[in-house]
């Protein structure tokens, strides 16, 4: 007999499942994990997996009140600008 998964183990769920619980493409979710935008996941031998609490924080963390607090949170404070980069290049 089987024993029952302790109810506090995460559970997992590949790309394909979390994209389809976050209404994105699997591509689009891929495209945040490189970019480090996405939700939090682990690699488990050479899966990648996400648990459903990290995407329901990475979702809350995406709350807005208005369109103008994006821009603050566009420009990264811990990331000082370098003279290449004010400068545009």
């Amino acid at each position: 007999m089987q024993n029952e998964p302790d109810p506090t183990w995460p559970r997992f769920v590949r790309t394909e499942e979390a994209a389809r619980l976050l209404d994105l493409s699997p591509r689009t979710l891929e495209k945040h994990r490189c970019g480090g935008t996405g939700p939090v996941y682990r690699k488990l031998g050479g899966r990648v997996v996400y648990t459903i609490a990290d995407l329901r924080a990475w979702i809350e963390g995406a709350a807005r009140q208005s369109t103008s607090e994006m821009a603050k949170i566009a420009r990264k404070p811990d990331r000082p600008l370098t003279e290449a980069r004010r400068a545009g290049r």
